[in-house]
């Protein structure tokens, strides 16, 4: 073995304790991005393979009732490879013994398994036999969370009449991967249902023969959906098209690639950080170790060593850190991404969801940390290459002192001795302590991102979950009818107060903009449901006009004043023009609203509603729910307690999670920046402080002097990173800004402040405990007789 790796080896054992605490952050740096990373390739190149494999359809459109040859002529529009007809449906689904609405999805397929757009994947049981019109397949999320199994049965109420269907197997589809109903933003496995019924029994179900209201469509290869969706709405048009869109409105596949696009900027971001502050540890020790060896270089030189050997010396001692840190990084990646894996495959149904983990993943995250390790201890590394050897000989000049700003304004005889040995070591290397700070900083805004996404999230759920929805249910009707059906609603048992809600599909557009969504009308005295902003104020439905969410004004490019061209998607499809009356700055979805009156007036329909928001007697509830599944003419009811659950349960499972990691992660950075800090500090004056023994100081007071610059140094990042954390969020709220499901509120609680400053003093004070014990154990006899 060559002198200069012996002596690498016993430069790394003398210096084991940085040598840990770097690992570790590089470590933790490492594992988080082949963790994301890992598990985003997973997500990837799953969904990809599912999209091919099961034909996932490129274009979607509805319509209210068209013939089968119209389909025929769509498969035939210029770009079509594909074209499919089904039958869907809402129904209501009750269960033995579930008292609460549950909503079911009935989807046709073909009485015989041939291949079809959106295919099936049968996990469980066997495909539906022909000619008979009582068998389904259920969905697995639903099936699993209700234990239901082939061989069991459901009753749904079909176009008015109660039906049992016997569930024969238990499926997935590429088209409910995350599987939502529409109705609220919020997946709930165990109150939706999505089913599959051969197509003749479901269109004599519906009184559809020979009819469909649902068309998927595949596109040959380099055809150009804008041009087909313009098309196939032509087609459409006169058979009440609600409107096409392609794969990016779809929602499934919308919350799929939200979900990937923030495993990259995880991916990113954190590694980034991490590695950074690693970088910033490096530079400090490797600096510390150069200036203690200024003697050993000069000797290295003088029998003959080059330059770039002992260059090469000192830069292999930090890569050696740097790629034990990154294969630990890599091994706890795997274990990370395996249960981020598991946790996506919750959420996300796909036939098989297993980690993929790359050797190019791997070797992406070691090359990002050697180079972060490079840029760290360049300049360390160029100090010791320059340094002449009859200077290295001679000991570095000793700091030189001077009074502090504080002394200089008459305020020093305030302070102690020791207090002011602390300022005057921290003012003679400002910038040595402001990059301490900056790493107890980097560990403080970790926690806050990780505590603001769910401090954001619960005002979220308190916002829509008790202000806006303030209702215990809501009930949709298959098709508009009169605003009688109030009373009639009214008069169910358990019912306490109605209030008549009215949905119209539209198209709205502004010059060359347009978008596609839902006007909402309500009673302008709505008590139930309510129009409320991001900050909880209640913001009234104008006489006329609309009133528009910030994000769906923004997209189509308008404000107060502004004149918009909405045709209708529904029932006689007139085209208005309407002015925009207000904006609404709110969290969930795209919103529209009017006032019903001038909603039916726009329409030209007469009084009419989709629905109703009900206040329901907890005690009568379960009486009122079994009345409401057995109407004829209600599609389906959801309760606002059962999307709090859903929600609440969402939260807890996946942001739990994720907290638990970000705080043993940004422990880690505290951790290890406060104790290289205290080490490298404890070797410098090692000298000083067993001086200040011997003039008699005691052991505490000794300590106090070493720790006490580290507490200033923490006590300073901890309101940095608190600033720097209250950035992070807000970048997170504004990516979040152009996203039509949700955006995020800049909530940050006191509390998650609070939090996030213990946890970093907590991991700052084991450091610092750790050195103490150092301090305490001094060679005063062996250190004074040091001669440098």
């Amino acid at each position: 073995m060559r002198a200069l790796d012996r002596k690498l080896l016993r430069d790394l054992w003398q210096m084991r304790g940085p040598a840990l605490a770097i690992l570790l952050v590089v470590a933790a740096g490492v594992a988080v991005f082949v963790a994301s990373r890992s598990a985003l390739d997973s997500l990837e190149l799953t969904r990809a393979a599912y999209y091919e494999d099961y034909r996932f359809a490129h274009v979607f459109a509805r319509v209210t009732r068209a013939p089968e040859s119209v389909g025929r002529r769509a498969a035939g529009l210029p770009g079509v490879l594909q074209a499919q007809t089904r039958v869907v449906t809402d129904v209501t689904l009750a269960l033995p013994g579930v008292a609460e609405p549950l909503t079911g999805r009935l989807i046709s397929i073909p009485e015989r398994r041939a291949p079809m757009l959106n295919d099936l994947y049968l996990r469980e049981g066997r495909y539906i036999e022909p000619g008979r019109d009582d068998e389904v397949l259920l969905g697995e999320a639903f099936a699993d969370k209700r234990g239901l199994r082939p061989g069991d049965s459901v009753e749904v109420v079909v176009n008015g009449r109660m039906r049992r269907l016997q569930i024969v197997g238990v499926a997935l589809s590429p088209e409910y991967v995350y599987q939502i109903s529409g109705t609220s933003p919020w997946p709930d496995d165990e109150r939706f249902a999505v089913m599959w019924m051969g197509a003749e029994a479901l269109r004599a179900a519906l009184d559809m023969r020979g009819a469909f209201n649902d068309l998927t469509l595949t596109l040959a290869h380099g055809a150009s959906e804008g041009d087909v969706i313009a098309a196939l709405d032509r087609a459409l048009a006169p058979y009440g098209g609600l409107g096409a869109h392609g794969r990016d409105r779809q929602i499934s596949d919308r919350f799929l690639s939200d979900e990937f696009q923030q495993l990259r900027s995880t991916a990113t971001i954190v590694p980034s950080l991490f590695l950074a502050v690693a970088a910033f540890l490096l530079n400090v020790v490797i600096s510390r170790v150069i200036s203690t060896q200024r003697t050993q270089i000069a000797t290295l030189k003088a029998f003959g060593y080059s330059s770039w050997a002992i260059g090469r010396h000192y830069l292999a001692l930090a890569l050696l850190l740097v790629l034990a840190g990154a294969a630990a990084g890599v091994l706890v990646g795997l274990w990370l991404g395996d249960g981020m894996t598991r946790l996506y495959a919750e959420f996300y149904r796909f036939p098989v969801l297993e980690l993929r983990i790359t050797a190019g993943t791997a070797a992406l995250g070691a090359l990002i940390s050697v180079v972060a390790a490079t840029l760290g201890v360049a300049l360390a590394v160029a100090r010791a290459v320059r340094l002449p050897p009859a200077e290295a000989m001679r000991p570095e000049a000793p700091a030189s002192y001077r009074p502090t700003l504080v002394e200089r304004l008459g305020l020093g005889r305030l302070l102690s001795p020791a207090a002011r040995m602390i300022l005057r070591n921290v003012s003679r290397r400002p910038v040595k302590a402001l990059l301490g700070a900056a790493g107890v900083a980097v560990a403080v805004s970790i926690v806050v991102v990780g505590r603001f996404t769910e401090d954001a999230g619960q005002y979220m759920m308190n916002m829509q979950f008790r202000l806006v929805q303030g209702e215990d249910a809501a009930v949709f009707f298959y098709q508009p009818v009169p605003r009688a059906a109030l009373s009639e609603l009214a008069h169910v048992p358990g019912v306490l107060h109605v209030e008549p809600m009215r949905a119209a599909p539209v198209a709205l557009r502004a010059g060359h903009r347009e978008h596609r969504t839902a006007i909402v009308g309500a009673s302008p005295d709505a008590v139930l449901h309510r129009t409320v902003d991001r900050h909880g104020a209640f913001v009234p439905l104008p006489d006329e006009g609309l009133l528009l969410g910030v994000y769906l004004a923004r997209k189509l490019g308008v404000r107060p004043g502004d004149v918009l061209t909405v045709e209708v998607l529904e029932g006689r499809r007139p085209v208005r023009e309407v002015p925009v009356a207000a904006l609404i700055d709110d969290l969930v979805g795209a919103s529209a609203a009017m006032d019903l009156d001038a909603l039916n007036r726009l329409l030209g329909e007469g009084d009419s509603i989709s629905g109703a928001y009900l206040a329901v007697d907890r005690l009568g509830e379960e009486a009122a729910y079994e009345r409401l599944k057995r109407t004829p003419a209600v599609a389906g009811v959801s309760t606002t307690r059962a999307a709090l659950e859903s929600f609440d349960k969402i939260m807890g499972e996946n942001l739990g999670v994720m907290r638990a990691i970000q705080v043993v992660f940004s422990s880690i950075i505290a951790f290890a920046v406060v104790y290289n800090k205290a080490r490298i500090a404890l070797a410098e004056r090692s000298r000083e402080l067993a001086s200040l023994r011997v003039l008699g100081f005691t052991r505490a007071e000794v300590s106090l002097i070493l720790l006490g610059e580290l507490g200033v140094t923490t006590l300073a990042g901890i309101p940095l990173g608190l600033g720097l954390g209250y950035y992070f969020a807000w970048a997170m709220c504004k990516a979040y800004e152009d996203t039509e499901l949700f955006r995020f509120p800049l909530i940050i609680h006191p509390s998650t402040y609070a939090y996030a400053a213990l946890v970093v003093l907590v991991s700052a004070a084991v450091s610092a405990l750790l050195v103490r014990r150092r301090v305490d154990q001094l060679d005063l006899v062996g250190v004074l007789k040091t001669r440098d």
